[in-house]
């Protein structure tokens, strides 16, 4: 028979259905037995009646144990008691493979323990809802640029020279004596496609060689980059104000459910609309400094001064026009202030601080040259870079988003290891 899968139960209420997968828990009463049943899609509960089965249906179902592999065949019906709001009242079983000792169980573990179980404990309700909805926000990226008329054009892991700066990156051979580093940014490559297609993006795993333990930073993670050709620091702002609230308004049109399994408070996400608040540089640091906490005007934040920005609005805030030297040796200035950077980061509410950082990229060939000089990089390495400012340079602008720091602010969790399925991080390197 068919496999059905328990997602779409509901359109086979009364039918004999086969399900494939494995036990998630079991629990008995005399001559009845309430198997819970997950295949990935979802979980059931099924009903095992003594007396509605052969014998050996009957051991087989005492012999499983957590995680068992199974097949299982019965008639779903609702019954709003369930979880799910169906049953399934089983009346055959096929078992694949009895399930060892499983390490994970419903008492408690810790977060260490769970890591070293990562390739088990994706299986469980949390952590599926939450790579679900991650799932779920990667739809809705792609979706949003394509529809926005941008070209999806993938910008390589293996680059020639850094990106976001030389300390945090991830040196390797490359056939001989030649030296190459994975990648920080697609974001020079994607100024060379944006000057050929106008408006593009690029979507991949970037690495960063920070000895951070801090619970917003991973070793490797992925990031979305959409860049614009004749575009200003402006219409990056509009353009990520649409972008976030267009996946927030997907997640919870699509992932109510998962929502529901992370206890997530959905009325903060239902506030995230556009226009976005938009704060200068100079007035963020005022607030820091009002608000009690030490800062030295013409760094960059970190952790905590951008926490303490965010948790004082309700929707993302921009935080824009930072100074030139705490940002990328591609930055614009300010004309106003050369001082300051045509620069944006976006800092998620309620304490999550910077997901979005992006603006406006350096337009004249000769201030980049000097700012590669002063960032001590090797002009050589970019000399393609500098190309797009000698042949039809115009100005152009754009952003960089780290997916699972938008995963981990719109499923309300505390760390972002728990946001991609094998984490990175500085002291994690298995499974």
């Amino acid at each position: 028979m068919r496999q059905t899968y328990i997602k779409e139960i509901a359109k086979h209420v009364g039918e004999e259905v086969t399900i494939k997968g494995w036990l998630y828990n079991i629990r008995s009463s005399g001559k009845l037995m309430f198997p819970q049943i997950r295949d990935g899609s979802g979980i059931i509960q099924g009903v095992v009646f003594k007396k509605a089965v052969s014998e050996e249906t009957w051991k087989n179902f005492e012999l499983l144990t957590q995680e068992s592999s199974i097949v299982v065949k019965g008639k779903p019906r609702e019954d709003s008691r369930a979880p799910g709001g169906y049953e399934l009242d089983i009346t055959e079983l096929e078992i694949v493979q009895i399930a060892q000792d499983y390490p994970i169980t419903p008492k408690e573990h810790g977060i260490e323990f769970l890591m070293d179980h990562r390739h088990l404990w994706l299986r469980s309700r949390r952590q599926q809802a939450i790579l679900r909805i991650r799932a779920e926000i990667i739809s809705a990226v792609r979706t949003f640029l394509d529809d926005s008329g941008f070209v999806l054009c993938d910008s390589p892991i293996f680059t020639p020279a850094a990106c976001e700066g030389t300390t945090t990156l991830f040196e390797c051979d490359y056939f001989g004596d030649e030296k190459a580093y994975l990648t920080q940014s697609g974001q020079l490559y994607n100024e060379a496609t944006a000057m050929a297609f106008g408006r593009v993006y690029c979507f991949g795993p970037t690495f960063r060689a920070e000895k951070s333990k801090t619970r917003r930073h991973l070793t490797e993670f992925w990031m979305v980059e959409p860049e614009m050709a004749y575009a200003d620091l402006e219409d990056v702002m509009n353009l990520a104000e649409e972008f976030l609230s267009y996946i927030v308004a997907r997640v919870l049109d699509k992932r109510q459910e998962d929502l529901k399994v992370l206890e997530r408070d959905i009325s903060k996400l239902e506030a995230i609309k556009t226009p976005f608040p938009r704060l200068q540089y100079d007035d963020a640091v005022k607030m820091l400094k009002e608000g009690g906490l030490e800062f030295e005007y013409g760094n960059d934040f970190g952790s905590p001064d951008e926490t303490y920005i965010s948790q004082k609005y309700d929707r993302p805030v921009m935080v824009h026009r930072y100074p030139a030297k705490v940002k990328a040796f591609y930055m614009e200035s300010d004309q106003e202030n050369p001082d300051l950077s045509l620069s944006v980061d976006v800092l998620a509410p309620e304490g999550y601080g910077e997901i979005i950082g992006g603006g406006q990229r350096m337009f004249s060939l000769e201030k980049l040259r000097e700012r590669i000089a002063e960032h001590n990089l090797d002009e050589a390495s970019v000399d393609w870079y500098l190309d797009l400012r000698k042949y039809g340079g115009v100005p152009h602008a754009g952003f960089g988003m780290g997916i699972e720091r938008c995963v981990t602010w719109i499923c309300g969790i505390e760390h972002v290891r728990e946001t991609i399925p094998f984490p990175r991080m500085l002291y994690r390197l298995k499974p």
